[in-house]
């Protein structure tokens, strides 16, 4: 694995869980990979002209349209030969992803086009000014959520991004996090080695957005995992083949390292709420680690 596909010195914030997946994930792909990169955070921090961060070859394309050019770039290594062995990802935010971008990336999976898509997910358009995008979880509180002393932050829930990508048919669609590098570092792999259309959805906390501590990144991220509020799934063709199970850790832990929370400190009905999101998705995908109870033992027959 090399080291320099994804240099230090860039300008990412302390503490950028982008930054860190950015790396994880080039990695992972490896050198004979070329990139194609929508505007926002990541291509923003990486690419201050005329110096780069990426150790391979790398595009900027506008905000909307990552996955278009992509699937450009595919067919031209294609028409001259040199697709075999060359993996191509198209990665942008959220907002880039799930709003902007979010024709050109159901057109590059409709299509079937051999490609990575990698969402960094880190809940808000971060590079222009933390407004919220679809990706924004419920109860968040942006600079364009709903103002007033009334007011208990974004009123709609995430956009249920892994499953529309699913319902293209593709070959792999995962969500990983910056919190457990091992785990996206290998969905990465098992992507790459899969040919056709794939989706990654990768959270990643914002300390200038998320408003926590730089050094708390990966604790914060991994508590969005453990309450159930960000579920780590992964399905090859349309099929559920794989979930992170966990002891769910109550919402509140995950609330109340951030600043984009802290208006619903003295307010348990909206925390409640949250609670039942992260309830939902454990029920959803069986993501409660199952415990051995005394019945179970007795009726054990193993020798």
């Amino acid at each position: 694995m090399s080291s320099n596909l994804f240099n230090a010195g860039h300008t990412a914030c302390a503490g950028c869980g982008q930054s860190m997946a950015a790396r994880l994930v080039i990695e992972a792909s490896g050198q004979n990979t070329v990139v194609v990169n929508n505007t926002g955070c990541l291509e923003v921090f990486s690419t201050a002209y005329p110096q780069t961060a990426w150790g391979v070859p790398w595009i900027h394309s506008l905000f909307e349209n990552a996955a278009a050019v992509a699937s450009g770039v595919e067919a031209g290594l294609i028409y001259s030969g040199k697709k075999e062995g060359t993996n191509v990802i198209a990665q942008g935010g959220d907002g880039s992803t799930a709003d902007i971008g979010l024709q050109a990336l159901s057109g590059m999976l409709e299509r079937g086009h051999d490609i990575l898509y990698v969402c960094y997910d880190n809940e808000a358009y971060m590079n222009t000014g933390v407004q919220r995008s679809g990706l924004t979880p419920f109860d968040t509180n942006t600079t364009t959520s709903p103002v007033g002393v009334k007011s208990t932050g974004n009123i709609r829930p995430k956009k249920p991004m892994p499953e529309i990508a699913n319902a293209h048919g593709i070959a792999y669609v995962a969500t990983a996090s910056a919190g457990f590098p091992q785990d996206l570092q290998r969905k990465v792999k098992k992507a790459m080695s899969l040919k056709g259309p794939k989706y990654i959805q990768v959270h990643v906390p914002c300390p200038l957005g998320w408003r926590h501590e730089p050094a708390q990144t990966v604790n914060v991220a991994k508590l969005a995992v453990d309450t159930g509020l960000y579920p780590l799934i992964e399905y090859e063709n349309g099929k559920l083949i794989g979930v992170r199970q966990i002891q769910p850790k109550p919402v509140e832990e995950y609330i109340k390292v951030q600043g984009r929370f802290k208006h619903l400190t003295n307010n348990p009905e909206e925390i409640k709420k949250i609670q039942e999101i992260a309830d939902h998705n454990i029920e959803k995908y069986g993501l409660r680690v199952k415990t051995e109870t005394a019945a179970d033992v007795k009726s054990d027959t193993r020798p």
